[in-house]
């Protein structure tokens, strides 16, 4: 629970840490996040005398597989967040991580056969009709929310469903998606275009990508193989309604009457399914009393 809240904290913060890099190609941030990540998980790894953890993993095709799926997942997630940042859209990528703890408990019921409860489904309903509207109303920033979402949800069901270390498995991850990052910081390199290395903060921030991206993701990773994925999807909403704060303190965006409808009809299910969520908790710990 503390290494899940902790995780969602950080993430929360997110828009600020990206916000500084505004001036630096998104691709070339993810790409650097891969990076510096994967240097950094590889020393952890190495101080830790548990670097032959990865040899096993990427002899065994069926975790190298689902790793594989995970890595694309997760990277597609960086590339939409931080585009979606820099370009003015903190309260489209905070609806997107509104909707994941939603689509969390829909994927857990689908694929793994988990039970909701009256108050689960009423809350479900109520973020689809808050979904719906911002369809209607946002149109145009919607796709981000959605991508968001759908990413990160799939990301955490992989990595719930496949038996690795978390530090081992975000380290096969990075190195899966090392190969097309390099190809791409070489080629703008070659073409001028790089931002690493043009002044001292800009590289700097650059290089603490890595930090940045490696702590939270291993403290989810711990958090995923340890709590259900229903509790996992009541914790969530931490992380976007720092974001959505950010957007509209720091950074000075605006809600139109959709938009406010839409997240107001999201926090109601947000409310709703916690409310229910522990309720039921406290029904679990009278029983076995």
């Amino acid at each position: 629970m503390i290494a899940a809240v902790t995780a969602y904290g950080l993430w929360g913060l997110l828009p600020i840490y990206f916000k500084l890099l505004h001036h630096v190609n998104a691709v070339e941030i993810v790409s650097q996040r891969i990076l510096w990540s994967l240097l950094l998980i590889l020393a952890l790894l190495l101080a830790r005398r548990s670097l032959a953890d990865l040899g096993p993993i990427l002899r065994d095709r069926r975790l190298l597989s689902a790793l594989a799926a995970s890595a694309v997942m997760i990277g597609a997630n960086w590339l939409t967040y931080v585009w979606a940042v820099n370009a003015g859209h903190v309260l489209a990528a905070s609806l997107g991580y509104f909707l994941n703890p939603l689509v969390t408990v829909g994927l857990g019921v689908l694929l793994l056969h988990e039970r909701l409860r009256r108050g689960q489904l009423a809350a479900v309903g109520i973020a689809a009709v808050g979904v719906a509207i911002m369809a209607a109303t946002a149109l145009t920033t919607l796709w981000i929310s959605v991508a968001l979402a759908l990413s990160f949800a799939f990301y955490a069901l992989i990595r719930k469903l496949t038996p690795v270390a978390p530090m081992a498995g975000l380290g096969v991850e990075t190195l899966l998606l090392m190969p097309a990052a390099m190809a791409y910081l070489f080629w703008l390199s070659a073409h001028g275009g790089i931002g690493f290395g043009q002044d001292a903060p800009t590289t700097i921030l650059l290089i603490a990508a890595g930090a940045v991206t490696t702590v939270p993701l291993l403290l989810f990773a711990t958090a995923a193989h340890r709590l259900p994925m229903a509790t996992l999807g009541l914790l969530q909403y931490l992380a976007p309604s720092m974001q959505f704060l950010c957007g509209i303190l720091l950074f000075g965006e605006r809600l139109t009457a959709g938009q406010m409808t839409s997240f107001a009809l999201i926090w109601l299910s947000l409310i709703l399914f916690a409310a229910d969520s522990l309720t039921a908790a406290r029904r679990n710990r009278l029983a076995t009393a």
